[in-house]
């Protein structure tokens, strides 16, 4: 555990990550990680006007709480697209419901804290564009974009037969 006098603080982070180009433009403190968190994930962005926290998208391992610290962050959820005041708190579970996606239109920043449960390996969509990701940690896994898709069923038979040491399903000719 990191001594008290490195504690992270929200009102005074230390930034991991600093992108101010277009679609993000902001700032990133894994403040979960920073503090030796294991098994929760929490981190603080601060948004520029027109920045992003990620693409509209879904997680099918974990639940995320965002708590919005300062700012009029926009919100687009299945239900919608809405502007959130400070201090309000929105949950996201797992699966197609708890899609969502944090902007900040503007004009002045917006500082969220998103909290998750921290869940690997996990199964993240982009509904927007068909890509499905396969995440072994946090900063590792893969993604596969919807061009790329075979299905499941495709590919299990495909595996079975290069064990069975044969580079084709049987009868493709």
């Amino acid at each position: 555990m990191p001594a008290p006098s490195d504690d992270p603080n929200l009102y005074q982070p230390h930034w991991d990550l600093e992108r101010p180009d277009p679609p993000f433009r902001g700032r990133v403190m894994r403040a979960a990680h920073r503090a030796g968190a294991q098994e929760l994930g929490a981190t603080l962005y601060e948004l520029e006007a027109g920045g992003a926290v990620s693409p509209y998208h879904v997680h099918h391992a974990n639940e995320e709480l965002l708590i919005v610290l300062d700012g009029n962050p926009a919100l687009r959820t299945p239900e919608g697209t809405r502007r959130l005041d400070p201090g309000a708190v929105v949950a996201f579970r797992r699966g197609e419901n708890g899609a969502h996606r944090v902007t900040n239109p503007g004009p002045a920043p917006a500082r969220v804290l998103i909290v998750s449960t921290m869940h690997f390996p996990e199964v993240a969509e982009h509904p927007d564009i068909g890509t499905v990701m396969a995440m072994t940690h946090q900063t590792s896994g893969w993604a596969f974009p919807a061009e790329a898709a075979v299905p499941f069923l495709e590919r299990v038979v495909a595996a079975m037969h290069a064990g069975d040491g044969r580079e084709e399903p049987a009868g493709a000719e």
